[in-house]
């Protein structure tokens, strides 16, 4: 895996005499063009199965999952929130790409735990216009997973809902934890 703190020399001094963390990626896209060699590969996904993610930059799914390129179809956002947006995605994945299982993964310290709905408030305040979508924020990171599955499973757009699964990634240890669709949420007390 490739951090910020493992790139190659040079790739600094780029940004500290002016150029951006664009021109680092352009950059770095010409190294790897040079030594490219086409796989050969369509867009169907080996595995037959997409991935819904949150976006954090701590997630490898590749390497979490075991997983090589052209494996997989991975759908990301802000919290690996089952949207309409998400949907859309699936329902292509699935109706022209040949997918069939679904893996949603929302993990430990996710920035929508600490934020409201009051954020889309926020930004007509400051813009002087409200978005369209919703933040999707939640307390419970487990229900959530669950409300996302749910959402998948009801579709009625996608073809394949009934091997859906869904986890939480803890960012501490990389491990998976398989979240149960038919527990009901606890109480608070």
């Amino acid at each position: 895996m490739t951090t910020s703190a493992s790139l190659p020399t040079g790739s600094e001094a780029a940004i500290s005499t002016g150029g951006s963390v664009t021109d680092r990626l352009v950059e770095a896209n010409e190294q790897y063009a040079a030594a490219f060699t086409d796989p050969g590969m369509d867009a169907r996904p080996v595995l037959h199965v997409a991935v819904v993610a949150c976006m954090d930059a701590r997630l490898d799914l590749h390497a979490a999952l075991g997983l090589e390129l052209g494996d997989c179809h991975t759908i990301r956002n802000a919290g690996g929130v089952v949207t309409d947006d998400v949907i859309r995605s699936l329902t292509i994945s699935q109706r022209k790409l040949g997918t069939r299982s679904v893996v949603l993964i929302h993990h430990t310290g996710c920035g929508l735990e600490a934020i409201t709905e009051d954020f889309r408030t926020d930004l007509e305040m400051e813009v002087g216009q409200r978005p369209a979508w919703a933040v999707e924020s939640f307390r419970d990171v487990d229900q959530d997973v669950r409300q996302s599955m749910q959402r998948v499973r009801t579709s009625p757009f996608l073809l394949h809902t009934d091997d859906v699964r869904g986890f939480v990634f803890d960012v501490r240890t990389g491990l998976l934890r398989e979240i149960d669709a038919a527990q009901p949420p606890v109480e608070p007390s």
